[in-house]
């Protein structure tokens, strides 16, 4: 059941019988006047103009102060918001550190000088990088605190290899630790917040929500974004959590109410969500102007309950400090950041030459030529399809990487084990079949169904990643990928770029992908590769046959990077392209184009299910027309092989680049283009696309044979070219 602790201002008590020691309150005011005069130099510099932007934590500093006092930095995890800066503070962030922020410096631990102010980040004190975007963080601090319980429950996962991306990853974890993530009131309309709510209840996880109710998202006030004007309300029926509804600006009730959550989620009874009421004097940047929006009555209503006026009354009520002990704090604490932002400003910027350092990882190449390998012989000589081989490969990559979680939609045997266990079911295993088998022989920590929530499926696996784990996600159908596209794009492929290499989130995402099946109609024909790779940070394989698939996503799943491994439906289980099973530790390096049709006169760059099309074609034209056509098979589409599309067009002279995808804006357009401006001289004729038509995939088979690039029309693209 959960549990609700109310605080308000009739509850108060002295110092006496607060828990709080004297010197803990001094501290306290140190930091949330630190906090506050850290904000006022930002402003007094974005005025100088010395800096670009300023975002300010003004009247939030009581409670995240008695936040970052209730918890182990460097043993805990945070996934903060823009607003945090008095817990960065109190988790041990200097002055200086933020002020090297705000003005981009080199020295900037938390990006580099890539990321506004603002925007959290410390490896050691376990800050991860945040981005700009609201509600975001929630899902990572979820797959976190899941990365977390895991290594907990599997020791030995913890433990480095040499041969794949945990050489890079240190790992650590405590039994007990907990997870802290915040928003404010708006950010409470995203559908990420409750996808976090629903995945932490549902796991007793160990995550402990901060909502800061300043009553405004930017111009919009609480009650038009929540219903009722009070989110706590709404939250307080998920089982399993500890709910507190707090003065935010009263340090003494904040104290208490985050010991409480925080021995609540340290002794594993569930997650905790503390929502605390505090005020807004500063605008929501200095980008707006809150005057336009807030009358006087109300700023001055709010100046009444400002922490630090409220901490200063009760340390001289108390007798903890007179005027001049507290003058003389206030007067070291002023100089301590003047001397901070001079110092900042001195700081050198970032050298231009570091720009690209990070976009991908820098110890481990998943291009490089050695790690191809030779299929190994087995005793099973039995070809195979490539839904039979990607399944050996997800099994075999699990024996031998304890790190690695598969999880998504429908993936489980049945999340109900005791059916498995009394053999009343046979189990499932995706709707494709693709995991069959994979919970029964690893069991449910490591294979298990998702949320019916593609932000969720994604978001998590950026916390899984952070933490040094592998997850290797499904999106049951691309179709339905776009809901996780804001986690993928602004989260997953931005972590180690934002963070300046300090943190990054290497990770699988599976998705069967494509049409050519018979009543796929809109829903489940869909491409859309080029749009992922538009995606810096982030690496995309599309296979055409089993072997490939195999090699290739056991290169995926042993990489540092992000994966987007696209799976064509149509060739899970094709008569094109079977395979002999070939081993455990069979690989093929990304980057590296395979030439599956030798010719002279034509080349092809394709890949995915166009690859056994345009087979077809080139086929026909040769019977037909003795036209000898080149077909190369990309792969992998991020990074893509240059280096055999010029050797091939050098050869032909002249080239077709189809795909499946929509032509207009397609992923060809971008191989049509670097071949007409880099090859033009080779070239004795026109750049040729064949792709799909303009629009959607139809439900009828006649209009989708239309719709979709088919053999004869890669064959009449060919013997038009071979005209020239």
């Amino acid at each position: 059941m959960a549990k609700t602790a109310v605080r308000g201002a009739e509850e108060r008590k002295t110092s006496a019988d607060s828990g709080l020691d004297p010197e803990r309150l001094v501290e306290m005011y140190r930091l949330m006047y630190l906090s506050r005069r850290t904000d006022d130099r930002e402003i007094l510099l974005k005025r100088q103009q010395k800096i670009f932007f300023q975002i300010s934590g003004a009247g939030h500093e009581a409670l995240l102060v008695a936040a970052g006092l209730a918890m182990k930095p460097g043993y805990d995890w945070f996934f903060p918001y823009y607003r945090d800066r008095a817990l960065c503070l109190a988790l041990g962030s200097t002055a200086e550190e933020l002020f090297l922020q705000a003005v981009g410096a080199a020295a900037d631990p938390s990006s580099g000088g890539r990321q506004m102010p603002s925007h959290w980040g410390n490896k050691k004190l376990n800050i991860v990088s945040q981005s700009s975007a609201t509600a975001t963080q929630v899902l990572h601090a979820v797959g976190c605190a899941e990365a977390g319980r895991y290594f907990s429950r599997h020791l030995e996962a913890a433990e480095k290899h040499d041969d794949d991306y945990r050489a890079f990853k240190d790992v650590t974890f405590h039994g007990d630790e907990v997870v802290y993530t915040s928003l404010g009131e708006g950010s409470t309309s995203q559908g990420e917040f409750w996808e976090a709510l629903n995945t932490a209840s549902n796991q007793k996880l160990p995550v402990l929500f901060v909502v800061e109710d300043n009553g405004y998202a930017i111009s919009t006030p609480v009650e038009v974004n929540t219903p009722g004007g009070n989110i706590s309300k709404l939250v307080a029926n998920f089982p399993n959590f500890y709910f507190a509804e707090v003065d935010g600006t009263d340090p003494i009730e904040s104290s208490r109410v985050f010991e409480e959550a925080v021995a609540y989620c340290r002794t594993g009874n569930g997650p905790a969500f503390v929502h605390g009421h505090v005020i807004r004097p500063y605008s929501h940047s200095l980008s707006d102007d809150d005057r336009l929006y807030r009358p006087k009555s109300e700023l001055d209503a709010d100046s009444l309950r400002d922490p630090l006026q409220k901490m200063q009354m009760f340390l001289l009520r108390e007798g903890i400090l007179d005027a001049d002990a507290i003058n003389s704090l206030e007067k070291q604490v002023d100089e301590e950041v003047r001397q901070a932002a001079e110092r900042a400003l001195r700081s050198p910027f970032p050298e231009p030459a570091s720009i690209p350092l990070h976009v991908y990882s820098e110890d481990y190449d998943p291009t490089r030529p050695e790690l191809q390998t030779s299929p190994a012989q087995t005793a099973d000589a039995q070809e195979r399809t490539m839904a039979d081989l990607i399944n050996a490969c997800l099994k075999d990559e699990m024996r031998h990487d304890p790190r690695i979680v598969v999880y998504g939609e429908d993936v489980a045997d049945s999340s109900r084990e005791e059916y498995l266990r009394e053999g009343l079911v046979k189990g499932k295993g995706g709707v494709f079949k693709l995991t069959a088998g994979l919970q029964t022989e690893f069991g449910s920590d490591r294979v298990f169904n998702s949320p019916l929530a593609e932000a969720n499926i994604v978001g998590r696996a950026v916390g899984y990643g952070v933490r040094g784990m592998k997850p290797v996600v499904e999106i049951q159908f691309f179709d339905y990928i776009w809901p996780s596209i804001h986690q993928f794009r602004n989260e997953l492929s931005l972590m180690r770029w934002r963070s300046n290499g300090t943190y990054s989130a290497p990770a699988v995402i599976r998705v069967p992908v494509g049409g050519y099946l018979t009543g796929g109609s809109i829903y489940h024909s869909q491409s859309g590769e080029s749009i992922f790779t538009h995606t810096p940070g982030v690496r995309v394989v599309f296979p055409s046959n089993a072997l490939d698939a195999n090699g290739l996503l056991r290169t995926a799943i042993r990489c540092d990077d992000p994966v987007l491994f696209l799976e064509h439906k149509r060739l899970y289980r094709e008569t094109y392209g079977r395979a002999v099973y070939p081993g455990p530790d069979y690989m093929i390096p990304f980057g590296k184009a395979k030439t599956v049709r030798e010719g002279k006169d034509l080349t092809i760059v394709t890949y995915g299910a166009v690859v056994p099309r345009a087979l077809q074609a080139a086929q026909k034209a040769q019977r037909e027309n003795g036209i000898e056509v080149e077909i190369l098979d990309l792969r992998t589409l991020s990074p893509y092989d240059w280096e055999a599309i010029a050797e091939s067009v050098k050869k032909t002279s002249r080239v077709i680049v189809a795909h499946e995808d929509m032509l207009s804006w397609g992923y060809g357009a971008e191989i049509a283009a670097r071949i007409a401006d880099e090859l033009f001289e080779y070239l004795d004729a026109p750049v040729k696309r064949v792709a799909a038509m303009d629009t959607f995939v139809a439900y009828q088979p006649q209009l989708e044979d239309v719709i979709l690039p088919q053999p004869e029309h890669i064959y009449r693209a060919i013997a038009e070219l071979a005209k020239y």
